[in-house]
């Protein structure tokens, strides 16, 4: 029988060393100052969403000093957040309150540095009603925030948090004071805040250096302008242009946020809109030559928005943004580059002319020769002066890319922006405060129902109202006919999924406000980048989980359709059930079986924070990958007319009943085929979650159904370890669990990185078993990994080894203390495994015979002895 072996160890690293390096940018980047800071709180906290300690203000070398501390009437407070699971518990569940004011003074060393200030203006009880916080901030010398209104502008934004960036100059090592005052013509004005944030920055990101002679270019004059130590900033816009979001986590070390795509649309004019395109090249290698790494992630500069290859179309419009900005400022405008497109290769193929503010800040912009190359990534900065307007409020900043119109100077005419970053500087005062937003206008009330006495004066008006509401319903009959009309027509706008009929049913909007309590925050049980996941009843009791895409979200249309398209036509004890949707007023609402465990992933990590939660016994958790291997081998053999591959396989994405019954969920990023002897994978843009990735996939773009059996892989080693499949701060060896756990195997080591909670539960060849599938399922080369259901028979019997082994150890203590004796007593050939099949067809039961140069039990100091053998008798080593 043949067996699967490793391959040599730095031809089994390369893949993982690759998506490492392409994913995760903290080693690009390491900030001398990390400090986090979680105001009202005492103690250590982990901000589960980036694993790194926030550190309380009670009773720390952060606590604040007080304006006025004989008057205990307006010393500082601490309050504690209603609990909501839309935002994070670090560093929003607790914040420190004054209607004195009060002071942090962080040591500091010299250097450029990011501050943020983290809020959720909530009333804080009875005595801090939300609507009273209005206060200023101060540090460093400049005013960061002035009367600040955080409910108002929290309302206006339509969110329950709020982050406001900065960036300062430390001239030399001191404590940076921040002073946080209330306002003192409000009666009863109060000052808050949640979370404090001071991480440092390269230096001279955005400074100008003293070695560099010019600076940005100031937009309108013929001089340059110099960004100097003593300038403050405040972050205004920062932005994946044309791609994904970026979380802080997923930046170069310093924990910037990227907005989107669906972010930078409510930006664009409406020509940039319809017309413009998303090009992008993620599998290409970046050649950082004019920039450092650290500029900005290397997603940035693999998308961008082009105008499109209709090059008579380009010639007609320009490619433009509208930024609303505070007037009487000067702002930095940083747009980033990068040609990835493989056909322009040399200078003037395409060249442009940028507009900032209508006024002409490159006449010809002209990426290559600006670079150097395709695939070298380049930014440059502008500066710009905003006018007041004539009501003094928020005024647009324009950003215009024109295509070059002379066919001759240019061999596409077309226009590129891959990301932007726009700063206000702070003003002659050290100013950087702008006016707070208009409130937004107050819910309408529904109207009352009139009385039988004003229906009888009003009774001369109905034919007139009459008539005039048939004229409003004819008009708008004819208009909506011709929109609908035109949609028709419009493929691209095309936003009803189809749905086959019967299949699966269609919920009014008015049945989905009633089953969630018309949304109510209470209700929301799951909170991701898609939106919020709320917990419903319908039918008179059935509980439901229904999630409601938020319209910004990176799961559209297509991922909304997919997802119906795939649970409506499939049906299995180890899928989530898909009951309904909803797609009243452009709403996308999905409607699934209520699973009352939530994910396996809560189940694993909670445990570390949450100290009465309870680990999961060794025996569940191998019932839970049995039920979810299930799941994924019927995607990949039973039920529809191809192969589906779910492509985003993750613990988060395992969901358990009240039975504890695992279920596969989120289909939105799924793909069907039908694989043949001529075409054995998809070509196909890569997407997933970090940590999870195929290699393979990552750098051929090629998708098997191998793909989702490495994801499992990482899923079976978080099983193991109760630690996330990505992990950024810790060494680089630790990011990927992937590669840290192949390493320890390699090394005799998995005694070092298993779940403290397992040890000295897991039965000595139950642990070999469930090493080597885990080991197979991440296999390099994807055609050697086993099939789903090879891991799920190879499962069963781990789960086999283990109850035989629990039985024994309760009858028959002898017997295993002789057991491990054998075992310690064994060859020194190295742990191997041989697997046959049962010859009786009804039990897929396996018999394993082993042999190891030591125990490798769990309650051991060290597991060693196991080499390279990986999970064997696999029946098509050739893959589907």
């Amino acid at each position: 029988m043949k067996k699967l072996l490793l391959p040599p160890l730095p031809l089994y690293f390369l893949p993982l060393f690759l998506q490492i390096a392409t994913l995760l940018s903290a080693p690009i980047y390491t900030p001398v100052e990390d400090i986090t800071i979680n105001c009202g709180s005492s103690g250590t906290s982990v901000n589960m969403d980036d694993n790194r300690n926030w550190t309380g203000d009670i009773n720390s070398k952060f606590s604040p000093s007080e304006f006025n501390q004989a008057n205990t009437n307006t010393s500082s407070q601490v309050g504690e957040a209603p609990s909501s699971s839309s935002v994070n518990q670090v560093p929003y569940t607790t914040a420190r309150l004054s209607r004195s004011g009060f002071t942090y003074k962080v040591p500091l060393s010299t250097g450029q540095k990011f501050i943020r200030f983290y809020f959720r203006p909530v009333s804080y009880g009875p005595d801090f009603d939300r609507s009273k916080a209005l206060f200023s901030v101060q540090a460093g010398g400049f005013t960061l925030l002035h009367d600040f209104n955080a409910s108002v502008t929290a309302d206006a934004g339509e969110t329950e948090k709020l982050i406001r960036e900065f960036c300062l100059n430390i001239d030399e090592e001191q404590s940076l004071a921040i002073m946080f005052t209330p306002n003192r013509a409000i009666p009863d004005a109060y000052a808050f805040i949640n979370g404090i944030e001071i991480v440092s920055m390269p230096t001279n990101l955005y400074y100008t250096s003293p070695e560099n002679p010019d600076g940005a270019h100031f937009v309108g004059n013929n001089i340059n302008y110099r960004i100097e130590n003593i300038t403050a900033m405040e972050t205004v816009y920062r932005i994946n242009v044309g791609g994904s979001g970026l979380s802080f986590d997923q930046d170069t070390g310093m924990y910037r946020n990227w907005e989107s795509v669906v972010y930078e649309q409510k930006y664009l004019d409406d020509l940039s809109s319809r017309w413009s395109v998303l090009p992008q090249n993620v599998s290409i290698h970046l050649n950082f030559v004019r920039i450092p790494k650290y500029s900005a992630p290397e997603t940035v500069y693999q998308t961008g928005r082009s105008m499109g290859k209709n090059h008579t179309q380009n010639k007609s419009y320009n490619l433009t943004w509208e930024f609303p900005v505070d007037p009487n400022f000067f702002y930095l405008l940083r747009l980033h580059f990068c040609e990835f497109e493989p056909e322009i290769i040399d200078t003037t193929y395409r060249s442009f002319t940028i507009y900032v503010v209508n006024q002409t800040a490159e006449p010809q912009a002209d990426i290559i020769m600006w670079s150097g190359g395709n695939g070298r990534p380049i930014y440059k900065d502008y500066v710009v002066f905003m006018k007041a307007g004539p009501d003094h409020k928020k005024v647009k900043l324009f950003l215009a890319l024109q295509a070059n119109p002379i066919n001759w100077m240019t061999t596409y005419n077309d226009a590129l922006l891959n990301g932007l970053e726009l700063f206000k500087l702070n003003d002659t005062n050290g100013n950087l405060a702008g006016p707070n937003p208009d409130p937004p206008p107050p819910k309408q009330m529904q109207p009352k129902i009139p009385s039988k006495q004003s229906k009888k004066k009003s009774t001369p008006m109905i034919p007139i109202v009459a008539g005039a509401v048939s004229a409003i319903l004819v008009l708008l009959s004819v208009l909506g006919f011709l929109v609908f009309s035109r949609r028709r027509r419009d493929k691209d706008t095309d936003d009803d999924p189809f749905v086959p009929s019967g299949l699966c049913r269609e919920f009014s909007l008015s049945e989905i406000k009633a089953a969630t309590r018309n949304f109510n925050e209470g209700s929301i049980i799951g909170v991701g980048g898609f939106g919020h996941v709320y917990k419903g009843s319908i039918d008179q009791g059935t509980l439901v989980a229904i999630k409601r895409l938020k319209p910004e979200s990176q799961q559209g249309v297509p991922e909304f359709r997919a997802e119906i398209d795939m649970l409506s036509q499939l049906r299995h004890q180890h899928l989530v059930s898909l009951i309904g949707y909803c797609k009243d007023r452009r709403e996308m609402i999905l409607v699934y079986e209520y699973m009352e465990n939530k994910t396996l992933y809560d189940h694993l990590m909670n445990p570390k924070s949450d100290p009465n939660a309870q680990p999961l016994p060794w025996e569940k958790r191998l019932q839970i990958c049995i039920g979810a291997a299930r799941g994924l081998h019927y995607l990949h053999t039973g039920g529809t007319e191809g192969t589906i591959i779910h492509r985003d396989v993750k613990s988060t994405n395992i969901l358990l009943d009240e039975k504890w019954v695992a279920k596969v969920s989120d289909f939105g990023l799924s793909k069907m085929s039908s694989m043949t002897m001529s075409k054995t994978h998809i070509t196909t843009a890569v997407k997933g979650s970090y940590g999870y990735l195929d290699p393979e996939y990552m750098l051929r773009n090629q998708l098997t159904e191998k793909s989702d059996v490495y994801s499992f892989g990482v899923v079976l080693c978080e099983v193991l370890c109760a630690r996330p499949a990505l992990m950024r701060t810790v060494e680089k060896k630790e990011m990927s669990l992937a590669m840290w756990f192949k390493a320890c195997h390699q090394n005799g080591e998995l005694d070092q990185i298993i779940d403290p909670s397992l040890k000295g539960k897991i039965e000595d060849e139950c642990f070999k078993v469930f090493v080597e599938i885990a080991l197979s399922c991440m296999h390099e080369n994807g055609k050697q990994r086993p099939s789903m259901n090879n891991v799920v028979e190879g499962l069963v019997q781990a789960l086999k080894l283990q109850q035989n082994g629990d039985k024994m150890d309760e009858d028959d203590e002898t017997k295993g203390e002789t057991k491990e004796t054998a075992i310690m007593n064994e060859s020194d050939g190295g742990f191997s495994s041989s697997w046959t099949e049962s010859s009786d067809s009804k039990n897929s039961s396996r018999v394993t015979n082993t042999s190891s140069d030591q125990s490798c039990s769990t309650t051991n100091n060290s597991i060693k002895g196991m080499s390279g053998t990986v999970f064997s008798e696999i029946k098509d080593p050739s893959g589907r």
